[in-house]
């Protein structure tokens, strides 16, 4: 087991991380009960879903990080759900505002500024588009396209890792794995992209609903879960990390991944308490009573 190979430091610090991810659960769990006490039921599914992205990848990390073995399908589980979450915010902000028809309402007269990250910050050139039905349908596929794109592809994954054709860190242009991971990075930037655009426009109505550290917390898991996650992996594939016996340097990176991403899954759980927590008088903001 791996218990056995640590030594007493190793232990002491595998404990304190599954104390951790331990504690960002009952946090979780205690957070649910209140959301689903006090919160309008069209918005009660959101906001867990949200607030669950933090421990569920605390979770996974931590399941990873005692068995090895499983990193691949806990990596996998993490990836999907957080696909997930990244619809759920896009969501969660025309919820915000009163729903999409007092959305529309409200900026009829108004158009979206397309030019931003993560696909098109540089592009200023591109015109700005009137807030309309369609547009909204397009945002909402742009993020739902990836929730259902990415289980797709890891489950092809997992069929082709189990006929021995996929291997994570083979990244030659004969392996399957660099063509579905650029593909997972293609459609995960398109995703990302309609949460920017909408965030942008949204942001000063909804600075009494803590919209801006709300969407701080999710950035932050967007990069630490993937922009992390990736660097780490070019490093101990370049040993940078180097090998430590009877790891290998690919073992040791995957170890140091899920190390970092459980203590800040755990610390973003305890600010996403903090943000979330809010009264059910003040949900809804004094432009949409007025309306």
């Amino acid at each position: 087991s791996v218990s056995a190979g640590l030594d007493l430091a190793g232990r002491f610090l595998f404990a304190i991380l599954t104390l951790m991810t331990l504690i960002a659960n009952l946090v979780f769990i205690e957070e649910a009960v209140y959301i689903y006490r006090k919160i309008p039921s069209s918005k009660r599914s959101i906001i867990i879903w949200i607030n669950a992205a933090a421990p569920v990848i605390a979770t996974t990390s931590c399941i990873g990080m005692w068995i090895p073995r499983s990193t691949m399908f806990t990596d996998f589980t993490a990836a999907v759900f957080f696909a997930i979450v990244i619809h759920k915010f896009l969501m969660m902000m025309i919820k915000e505002c009163g729903g999409q028809k007092l959305l529309l309402k409200r900026f009829e007269n108004d158009r979206f500024k397309i030019s931003t990250g993560p696909c098109c910050c540089c592009c200023l050139c591109l015109p700005r588009v009137p807030i309309t039905r369609r547009t909204l349908f397009w945002l909402k596929l742009g993020t739902l396209q990836l929730a259902f794109l990415r289980p797709v592809l890891i489950f092809l994954s997992i069929v082709l890792w189990t006929n021995g054709n996929y291997t994570l860190y083979n990244l030659s242009p004969k392996g399957a794995a660099i063509w579905i991971s650029c593909f997972i990075g293609v459609i995960t930037i398109i995703a990302l992209w309609p949460v920017a655009i909408m965030f942008l426009h949204v942001r000063t109505v909804l600075t009494c609903k803590k919209i801006i550290p709300k969407f701080a917390l999710y950035q932050f898991i967007v990069i630490l879960n993937h922009l992390q996650a990736t660097i780490v992996n070019i490093l101990a594939m370049q040993r940078v990390i180097p090998c430590s016996p009877p790891l290998s340097a690919s073992a040791r990176g995957s170890y140091v991944t899920q190390q970092l991403l459980i203590m800040e899954m755990f610390l973003i759980t305890l600010f996403s308490r903090v943000v979330y927590r809010r009264r059910y008088d003040d949900l809804e903001p004094p432009e949409c009573m007025a309306e």
